[in-house]
């Protein structure tokens, strides 16, 4: 069995963002040599995560809007981990979307539906964070 692992760097200049790594993935993918096994890509940060879905520019208006109405950034004093910081409603927002992803490889290729796509959510940007990407397999 082969594995492979690689840190993908982002930095965003806002404080939310969601980045389509699907590419990223796809390159890790070739450079591993694995044709069938599980690709897991992970956030290592606890306010960014990593998420499949579509990549349509008003679903990620949406995801963005309903992600701060269930956890808004402002007032940041209505939350108690605010003391001294200002990313409590960064916290939440991962939680909702998700650490990782598993994805299944198929003939050296994401096993994806059509529209699928892997996602960096990013909820506490502006400064370096990293994302996992492991593969294991034949």
């Amino acid at each position: 069995m082969k594995s492979y692992r690689k840190e993908l760097w982002f930095e965003t200049p806002n404080r939310r963002a969601f980045i389509n790594i699907t590419p990223h993935v796809e390159e890790c993918l070739k450079e591993s040599g694995v044709r069938e096994g599980l690709v897991l890509v992970n956030a290592m940060h606890i306010t960014a995560s990593v998420f499949i879905n579509d990549d349509e520019s008003g679903l990620h208006y949406d995801f963005d809007k309903w992600l701060e109405k269930l956890a808004p950034h402002e007032p940041v004093s209505q939350y108690r981990h605010n003391v001294g910081e200002d990313n409590a409603d960064a916290h939440l927002k991962r939680q909702i979307m998700g650490r990782e992803v598993v994805a299944a490889v198929t003939n050296g290729k994401l096993d994806f539906g059509q529209w699928e796509q892997i996602f960096y959510g990013e909820f506490d940007g502006r400064r370096r964070k990293r994302v996992l990407v492991k593969i294991i397999g034949e």
